[in-house]
């Protein structure tokens, strides 16, 4: 579909939901009802407990609040409101009527169906598939209140809904008397439910470590697993990671949704991650080079692993051959070879490298450089012919430098291979559905370093709704500086000279500095000055 037709498209649909709006209030008015509009809805979850599951989907209703000794709920189609006096009768309690849009009530039905108070209710079963690595065995884990205990329904409520609510994450932390549940989503930590009583933790804990195949007598040293389930047809992995704190054993599950994933892969280009478009020219210009090194920079989730692997995307042909070494391979890209790394086995990034050299590669992707023997290869590969891709962490695109010569690296050999170091980092992109001026405060400017001409720009910010999950954010988008090295530059690597004077000579050359593009997203009303600040130092 181009993007013409995807743009006609969302205008379709949004005028259709409003048109539904403008029906469901006047359709409200005629009955004598009160309209609400549930865009900014936020689910109470002591009134959705009050109410039956299969009466909630038999009525296609969504609970609101209590009020004055009833409950409120919202309705699409109130001339049935006569068919809720059994569930009145059921409750002992009379419900108040309000009319919504159906599009809303559907959404947000659809949004809550797998999470912890739906699947305690729901009747119908929840079918989950522990499958095993060679996919050839699985086990039966079905969730259903008549088979499994509590503690199972909750772990598997836990993971299906963290996939429905497109979280990265699952964070089980362990406080003195509560055990808290996390999604990490857009890089931040939400509630994933009410905190659990904490005589519930060893439970949860050794059903994780059953499932990831870990020693459930082990409680004093971290243990790192993984597990693939299958929800109905559709296999997703998970990584867990188990570390014990003072008040217990504390859980980390990455979620790696590969047909989610793989369906954003089948047409991932360089402009979908949002980098600006002289900075994309510059970047594509260096993937497209017949050898040298591309290095890209950044915190652990700043986005590194999604940026090279579009890079390759980009430049895979059937005349060439590519060969990543990866630790582990998270996403399958087709017409590439992929390597994971297995250190119990003996296979290194190194030694992986040296034998990917033997295979005759156009172009290699190592993961990450973690050690001096694997930098001393890369950058070999890097004079010798091969286009080399790789990461590594550090805080900025001069930093980088720094960590390669402290590894070892011949100076003139590394500023020689090297053609370009990206630094990035993501920020939350505001909510289409929700997005709205905002005012910034004098303080919020001043500490992010906002002077002058900058404090008569337009701010945005997203006040929340259904398709946000009342967050206001929906997905990220990276923000970059692109260190491309001159003769100029290389000169004053071999000279050792600060990385103040490295900065000043790139800006000269034409980098922009990674707080300026943050700063540029902000006043596009693309992200926030709250979560810029979060990513990159004031300057």
């Amino acid at each position: 579909m181009s993007e013409t037709e995807n743009a006609l498209g969302q205008e379709t649909a949004a005028g259709a939901q409003e048109e539904e709006l403008a029906k469901a209030k006047r359709l409200a008015q005629e009955l004598g009802f009160t309209f609400v509009d549930l865009a900014a809805f936020r689910e109470n979850l002591s009134v959705w407990r009050q109410i039956p599951m299969d009466s909630i989907l038999r009525y296609r209703i969504v609970p609101l609040r209590e009020e004055e000794g009833s409950v409120v709920v919202a309705l699409a189609e109130p001339e049935r409101y006569r068919e809720l006096d059994e569930l009145e009768l059921t409750l002992g309690r009379p419900l108040t009527i309000e009319v919504a849009a159906a599009f809303q009530i559907e959404a947000i039905l659809a949004r809550n169906r797998s999470s912890s108070f739906l699947l305690d209710k729901a009747s119908e079963e929840l079918k989950l598939e522990l499958v095993s690595e060679d996919d050839n065995e699985h086990e039966d884990l079905a969730a259903t209140p008549e088979t499994s205990s509590p503690i199972i329904k909750l772990v598997h409520s836990l993971l299906v809904n963290g996939i429905e609510r497109r979280a990265s994450d699952i964070h089980v932390e362990t406080k003195e008397e509560k055990v808290f549940l996390k999604y990490r989503i857009d890089g931040v930590l939400y509630p994933a439910m009410d905190p659990v009583d904490r005589q519930h933790h060893k439970a949860i804990v050794s059903r994780l470590k059953v499932m990831a195949e870990l020693d459930v007598a082990e409680k004093r040293v971290p243990q790192d697993g993984r597990f693939k389930l299958k929800i109905g047809s559709r296999p997703i992995d998970f990584r867990v990671s188990i570390m014990p704190s003072i008040y217990g054993e504390d859980v980390v599950i990455r979620i790696l949704d590969k047909e989610s994933i793989s369906e954003q892969f089948s047409e991932l280009r360089l402009e979908l991650l949002g980098f600006p478009e002289q900075e994309l020219k510059r970047f594509r210009k260096f993937i497209h080079e017949p050898y040298g090194m591309v290095l890209v920079t950044g915190p652990t989730g700043s986005g590194k692993t999604t940026t090279l692997y579009a890079a390759l995307s980009e430049i895979a042909t059937s005349e060439t051959k590519i060969v990543t070494i990866e630790d582990p391979v998270e996403y399958r890209l087709p017409n590439i070879t992929q390597i994971p790394v297995n250190e119990k086995k003996g296979l290194t990034f190194a030694r992986g490298l040296r034998s990917v050299l033997r295979h005759d590669p156009d172009t290699i992707m190592v993961g990450e450089v973690r050690d001096g023997e694997t930098a001393q290869i890369a950058v070999q590969a890097a004079l010798t012919g091969h286009l080399m891709f790789t990461t590594v962490h550090a805080n900025n695109a001069f930093d980088v430098i720094g960590r390669f010569l402290h590894m070892g690296v011949e100076p003139y050999n590394f500023v020689s291979a090297l053609n370009c170091v990206m630094a990035q980092r993501l920020v939350r992109s505001i909510c289409d559905g929700c997005r709205e001026p905002a005012v910034v405060s004098s303080a919020e400017l001043d500490l992010s370093g906002l002077e002058g001409a900058c404090r008569d720009r337009e701010f945005f910010v997203g006040h929340g709704c259904y398709k946000c999950h009342g967050t206001g954010f929906y997905g990220r988008t990276a923000v970059c500086e692109l260190l491309s090295l001159d003769d100029r530059l290389r000169q004053l690597i071999l000279e050792r000279r600060s990385s103040a004077e490295l900065k000043y000579a790139a800006e000269q050359g034409g980098m922009t500095p990674l707080r300026t593009q943050a700063l540029e997203k902000v006043f596009a009303g693309i992200t926030t000055l709250a979560d810029i600040n979060k990513v990159t130092f004031v300057e």
